[in-house]
This record gives structure tokens, C-alpha cells and sequence, in this order.
């Protein structure tokens, strides 16, 4: 249990790290789901008593997995927008952008 809590953690730092660190908007929405990924397995490693998982803390995960992914599509329908609009992913070109 103690070696999820830690990988958790590692891959916690490694997606904070890619999302501060980035300026292309797909590497940080990658590092967004780095992070959730780390959530959910130190939430599923928390629930598990040595023999089995908890079940409620499963489908939380599942559920938590699958908005994940519905928030990523939708990051990058508007990463795929704002590329035709500009022609670059870059972050601080997109700020010089007046709407």
C-alpha cells in the first residue's frame, strides 16, 4: 500500500511539474491527466484493506475516470479550435490574441 501512496505522489509532482513547465496545450492537458490518474490510484489505494477494494471507492474511481476523459476530449476539441485560429499551440502566443 505504501508503494502506491509513494508512485501516487511521484506522479502527482510529475504532472504538476508538466503543467507549469509546458507552454503546448496538449502536454498540459497530458499533465492534467497525470494528475487525475494519481488521484485515482491513491484513492484505490487507500481503499484497499490488505484482501479486497471497496467497492464504493471502485465506482467512484470509474466514474472519476470516465469525466476525465469527457474533459480531455473537450480540451482538446478547443486545443484543435484555437489552432486553426492561430496556427500554433503555444500558451503565450494564444495570450496575444484579442477575441
Amino acid at each position: 500500500m505504501i508503494v502506491f501512496t509513494a508512485t501516487a505522489i511521484m506522479l502527482l509532482f510529475i504532472g504538476i511539474y508538466c503543467v507549469i513547465s509546458k507552454r503546448n496545450m496538449i502536454k498540459i492537458v497530458i499533465g492534467i491527466e497525470i494528475i487525475t490518474a494519481s488521484v485515482n490510484l491513491n484513492f484505490i489505494s487507500m481503499a484497499f484493506n490488505g484482501e479486497q477494494t471497496d467497492p464504493l471507492a471502485a465506482s467512484i474511481v470509474l466514474i472519476s475516470i470516465a469525466i476525465g476523459a469527457a474533459i480531455a476530449a473537450f480540451a482538446l476539441s478547443l486545443i484543435i479550435n484555437a489552432f486553426k485560429q492561430s496556427g500554433s499551440t503555444d500558451t503565450r502566443k494564444l495570450r496575444r490574441l484579442r477575441w
